[in-house]
């Protein structure tokens, strides 16, 4: 086949004018642009003539489907489509049935390439530009796409090929969720001895989302709705240019949902068990004090892992009582506040706790600033068995779910809160689902399973 086509190229003007190119080029970035344009025409030659040997080979005469009878050819029709390298065009054998059955024009070569009869762009193609539409608006992906490859689609394409991807992540989701629900569990992902050995960290939060409050209508009030984001997680250690041992992710992977905990709840868990949680020697829950997410951690995770109160959040409650026990303005305020904060990082939260007990046998106290501290103690003795700081520095743990808090950015802010954003539910959750692939390295997994006519 390279011969030919080595052959055919030498009376190939435009061939000739792309190799002149190359050799006029003087700098080292004309050459490589001139040699990339000259290997991609090179490449559309090579598919094109591969396309048509194939076509030659499948000579064989179908049956109709419907009644059995062997089909007309209709000779060699031409055939084209756009790829990440261009326009391929090739002719392939096209049958039709004698008897005028209704099933349409039957071309075995476009079955085997598992092209569809109106399908006018390859999945390649479609999988690069949903690519660029994970971390970038529809308009600016359609311009990367042109400028990285030449190849023009508009935004509207890019827009539809990713809710057809999006929907497919969301239903194979939906498949392991029910064979959860019905006592069949995921079998654990592989991974390296030396990370399975590593403890295991889970954590959620929220964040806002704005919303059309008319699905895809631009009309009326934003409607903000939260997003429950979670990661699954092997921690690491690393030593950082001042000699500090820090903890790192080693693996991650994600999961997020639009809705409420009880929709979050059998995500983190598909997650978590897939990392290995039923075997993980050691399992951190880490969050800050929504109680919902503690709910979920003492119905579903407390046999299994330890829950650790994020020291930031329980330290913001902590000056929340301060500044309204001491009215805020006061030296002896920021003295205490200081002074509490260090010990509870310390571990010795009990004293902290005896301190503002203390402050409650008061009779002058003003019943709102009462009501205050006690609010503050219920929070600190309900999680009393999450606030061992000391200890969990030890055990090289963190204590700040700074980890959790950086995914709801990158994830979820980054692409869906720019200026004048505002998502439709099922807009939102199909990208959302492409993104989380990406993340969790199951994307090209998608797009392998994805058939062209759900594309």
């Amino acid at each position: 086949m390279l011969a030919q086509i080595e052959k055919s190229l030498r009376f190939d003007g435009h061939f000739q004018e792309l190799y002149s190119k190359v050799e006029k080029a003087v700098t080292l970035k004309a050459i490589v642009l001139a040699s990339f344009l000259l290997a991609i025409y090179l490449a559309v030659k090579i598919v094109e003539k591969t396309l048509a040997d194939r076509a030659q080979l499948m000579d064989e005469r179908p049956i109709c489907p419907k009644c059995g009878t062997p089909l007309d050819s209709k000779g060699f029709l031409s055939r084209k489509i756009k790829t990440i390298i261009g326009l391929i065009q090739w002719k392939r054998r096209v049958w039709r049935c004698p008897r005028g059955c209704k099933i349409g024009q039957v071309a075995p070569l476009d079955d085997e390439l598992a092209l569809e009869p109106n399908q006018r762009t390859s999945d390649e193609l479609k999988q690069a530009a949903c690519v660029l539409a994970i971390f970038v608006p529809f308009a600016i992906a359609a311009s990367l796409l042109k400028t990285l490859t030449g190849i023009e689609v508009s935004a509207e394409s890019i827009w539809n090929w990713v809710q057809c991807a999006g929907k497919e992540a969301m239903a194979k989701l939906k498949r392991e969720l029910e064979a959860l629900e019905q006592g069949q569990p995921p079998d654990a992902e592989e991974m390296e001895s030396e990370v399975a050995l590593l403890p295991l960290l889970i954590g959620g939060d929220g964040v806002m989302v704005p919303f059309r409050p008319n699905g895809g209508s631009p009309e009326g009030k934003t409607v903000w709705q939260e997003v429950k984001v979670g990661i699954v997680a092997r921690l690491g250690q690393r030593i950082t240019k001042a000699g500090e041992q820090v903890s790192v992710l080693v693996r991650r992977r994600l999961v997020a949902v639009l809705g409420t905990i009880d929709d979050f709840r059998p995500r983190i868990w598909l997650a978590s068990v897939k990392e290995g949680i039923l075997d993980a020697r050691t399992v951190v829950w880490l969050s800050d004090g929504g109680r919902g997410f503690w709910t979920l951690f003492h119905d579903q995770f407390s046999q299994y892992a330890q829950g650790i109160l994020d020291f930031y959040h329980a330290a913001q409650n902590l000056w929340k009582g301060t500044k309204c026990w001491f009215d805020g303005r006061t030296k002896k305020a920021r003295q205490w506040f200081v002074s509490a904060r260090r010990r509870l990082r310390l571990g010795k939260a009990k004293e902290v706790l005896d301190e503002i007990k203390g402050g409650l046998t008061s009779n002058t106290l003003p019943d709102s600033v009462r009501k205050t501290l006690e609010n503050l103690v219920a929070y600190l003795e309900g999680h009393i068995d999450h606030i061992s700081y000391d200890r969990y520095k030890e055990l090289g743990l963190p204590i700040g779910s700074g980890m959790v808090e950086s995914v709801c950015k990158w994830l979820i802010q980054q692409r869906f809160k720019c200026v004048g954003m505002r998502w439709s539910e099922d807009g939102f959750n199909h990208l959302l689902h492409l993104r989380l692939a990406w993340v969790n390295g199951t994307y090209d997994d998608l797009f392998d399973s994805i058939a062209s006519p759900k594309f």
